[in-house]
This record gives C-alpha cells, sequence and structure tokens, in this order.
C-alpha cells in the first residue's frame, strides 16, 4: 500500500453577533468660543438622554467604541475633538474650533453620541 497523507476531519460553523448600545450626552454652549479657541466641556456640565445630570463619561472600550460629536445638529470631523473619560473634572470632551471658521455661539447644542459594541461568537464543531 502506498503512503498517504492522514488528516483529521473538522467543520466548524461560528456566529457573531454584536450588540451595540448608544449613549447621548447633550450641552448646550453658555458663552461663544471664538475661531481659534477651544470649547471644554466638564463630564458634568452633559445631560444623559432622560436630562438628567452625568458625573461621569464611559470609557471607550479597544476597538470596540467609537464617539461622534454633533454641534448643531451636524456631524463633526473627527479630528477637531479630543474625548477624555472620567468623572467631574476629569472627563470631559474639548471642541477646537478651527482658526478661519464661525464661532460655536452661546446656546448652540452640542451632541456627545458614545458607541459601545459586545461582540460574542459562538463556534459549533462537527468531528
Amino acid at each position: 500500500m502506498a503512503l498517504q497523507l492522514m488528516k483529521l476531519f473538522v467543520g466548524a460553523a461560528t456566529a457573531i453577533t454584536t450588540v451595540p448600545t448608544s449613549t447621548k450626552f447633550f450641552y448646550v454652549a453658555a458663552a461663544d468660543t471664538a475661531a481659534g479657541a477651544t470649547l471644554t466641556i466638564d463630564a458634568a456640565d452633559f445631560l444623559d438622554d432622560s436630562g438628567n445630570a452625568v458625573t461621569t463619561l464611559p470609557a471607550l472600550a479597544t476597538d470596540n467604541s467609537y464617539y461622534t460629536v454633533y454641534v448643531n445638529g451636524v456631524l463633526q470631523m473627527d479630528g477637531i475633538s479630543t474625548y477624555t473619560p472620567g468623572g467631574t473634572g476629569v472627563g470631559s470632551l474639548a471642541i477646537d474650533v478651527p482658526a478661519g471658521t464661525d464661532t460655536i455661539p452661546a446656546g448652540t447644542p452640542i451632541v456627545l453620541e458614545i458607541v459601545q459594541f459586545a461582540p460574542t461568537a459562538t463556534t459549533d464543531v462537527e468531528t
């Protein structure tokens, strides 16, 4: 009998589920922020979806989350904001208003949305 390559046959099927959770934080600018300046919003200055004061901005899970910023209902580019998780005095959102653009006037609504994913995977192995 000739030599044969003997190998194990295994079949597998994996089902992956991603469960996104969106959390929104709301702020109304208290004063004008001029072009070239930075508007820094402390965690305690935000309200949640129910209108309650926020005490902590959540940490972003590595590779499973992101944040977006809306100024006056318009989605902003990634490069103008910096998100820092944490409680009052630590957690914040900083928006750098580019030089040569308009100001952010007092009374402007700003929305911070954080999306976190909780992925799960189930693998069924058939032998």
